[in-house]
């Protein structure tokens, strides 16, 4: 069974408390017998010492029998915990008033009595003659005779009678309340704590739910609405905040792709439209030509092949312009920066709509400034951007009109303006004008293809394309190129 990340939370929560209040426990236990011992070994500090001088245990002879005999029945009468021996200089015991069988060591370590004539911390704990490997407190005296040291007195101050005493469970009461305030105070711990872990990640339950109901195919219309500006440090609420800009960045991306994708169905229906009919042209008079051959007159003939010729330009321009503009989506054109002059650009471009303008009576102008400086892009794109608003214009302008190319300096470089006297283009077919075709007055501009080109050939150059209002004018697009004085 999968916990959730509340219940993992609470099951760590829970075994690090049991960890820290058996700790604590141990610890408190260590602590108070550490301190009793201390205490105990403090107030004894002094009692070996004591002993050896008020008694005259050992002589030069070796140990008085009758002084340890009496000391030892005085000791068990005061202190029955209290229990004596004698070492001689090595210490090995030479007196003891232990019952047969008692006694497990004859000898006792001398360097924690060392360490306790020095003065050193306390406690300090030594070997437990009754005992193979216990370590008690004690205290400690050099015993002396004729001025020469013969061994010490070494009083275990916690012996075999406090050892049962201590085991018995009267003597455990203080124990057991502490032990029981830890786990009450550990219970009531555990459950503040699952009280906390459940608000703490509800939020994150929260999170969760909406992460498990996004659905980007039910993207919502409108953004959702952003928590204010956060000046805390909750995490909870930064992923909040960011799962909503990412839910709505989201939102905007396949509303976008939504619509894009809409576009292009129109576009290709558009292109569709556009090839069937010089196809159909092509196609028709083609055919005409095959059956008919031997009845038409050779300027019938002439004509007939002069219409399928200009059907079938119109049929590979369209797939040019098609190709075109896949290569310059899909990243397989990159401009490649050079300077060159753009009044000579404008004027090879007139050259090549010159006939065309003189055969519809169109008027091509171009007004430049005194000084037009370098610019900086790609000559082959540009030509291309100029080719084709010159084209479009053209062919919208009415006969006997004009056709305008206007130069000038502007903050980012130097301005471009291409407008015609046409009829112009209505305010509601300028939202996504240089996305999708569109249509004036019934006749539809290169089904939309050359100023999607244009779009994205300055897109490249990081620039962008603008229809505007012009006075006197139809049709108005403007741009702007970098020139050497704008890029410094």
């Amino acid at each position: 069974m999968k916990l959730t990340l509340t219940q993992r939370l609470s099951v760590v929560f829970a075994v690090l408390l049991v960890i820290c209040s058996g700790t604590s426990a141990w610890l408190q236990v260590r602590s108070n017998h550490m301190h009793e011992l201390e205490v105990v070994q403090g107030l004894s500090r002094d009692l070996a010492a004591h002993i050896a001088r008020d008694t005259q245990l050992m002589d030069a002879d070796g140990l008085k029998p009758d002084a340890v005999r009496n000391l030892f029945s005085q000791l068990m009468l005061v202190n029955p915990s209290v229990e004596v021996y004698l070492l001689d200089i090595d210490g090995r015991v030479v007196g003891n008033a232990a019952p047969s069988g008692h006694l497990l060591r004859d000898r006792v370590d001398l360097t924690p009595v060392r360490r306790f004539l020095s003065g050193a911390m306390l406690p300090i704990l030594g070997d437990d003659p009754r005992s193979v490997d216990g370590r008690k407190v004690f205290s400690a005296a050099p015993l002396k005779a004729n001025g020469q040291q013969t061994g010490f007195l070494y009083v275990v101050l916690l012996g075999e009678a406090h050892d049962v005493y201590d085991a018995k469970d009267a003597t455990g009461m203080a124990l057991k309340i502490a032990l029981w305030s830890i786990g009450l105070v550990a219970l009531l711990c555990l459950m503040a704590g699952l009280i906390a872990f459940a608000w703490i990640t509800r939020p994150l339950r929260q999170l969760t739910d909406k992460v498990g109901q996004f659905d980007i195919n039910g993207a919502p219309k409108a953004p959702a609405p952003l928590t204010p500006e956060l000046t805390s440090g909750d995490e909870i609420a930064v992923l909040d905040h960011a799962f909503v800009q990412m839910e709505n960045r989201l939102g905007e991306q396949w509303r976008a792709i939504t619509h894009q994708d809409q576009e292009r169905r129109e576009m290709v229906a558009n292109i569709s439209h556009d090839l069937r009919t010089p196809l159909a042209s092509l196609h028709g008079y083609l055919e005409t030509l095959s059956l008919k051959d031997a009845s038409l007159s050779p300027e019938e003939r002439r004509r007939y092949l002069g219409i399928a010729l200009d059907q079938s330009r119109k049929v590979g321009g369209l797939a040019q312009s098609l190709l075109e503009l896949v290569r310059l989506e899909h990243g397989f054109v990159q401009p490649v920066i050079e300077g060159f002059s753009l009044p000579d650009l404008v004027q090879d471009i007139f050259q090549k709509f010159e006939l065309t303008a003189e055969a519809r009576g169109i008027t091509l102008t171009a007004t430049l400034p005194p000084q037009v400086p370098t610019v900086l892009a790609d000559l082959g794109l540009i030509e291309r951007v100029l080719t084709n608003l010159l084209d479009n214009a053209l062919r919208h302008t009415p006969v006997n009109g004009e056709v305008e190319v206007l130069l000038a300096s502007a903050a980012d470089g130097m301005a471009v303006t291409v407008s015609d006297s046409g009829p112009g283009i209505d305010a509601e077919l300028r939202e996504g004008l240089f996305l999708r075709a569109f249509t004036i007055g019934g006749a539809r501009r290169d089904g939309g293809l050359g100023l999607r080109i244009v779009h994205r050939i300055l897109q490249l150059h990081g620039r962008s394309i603008q229809l505007v209002d012009r006075p006197g004018h139809g049709a108005t697009f403007t741009f702007s190129l970098e020139t050497r004085a704008s890029a410094r």
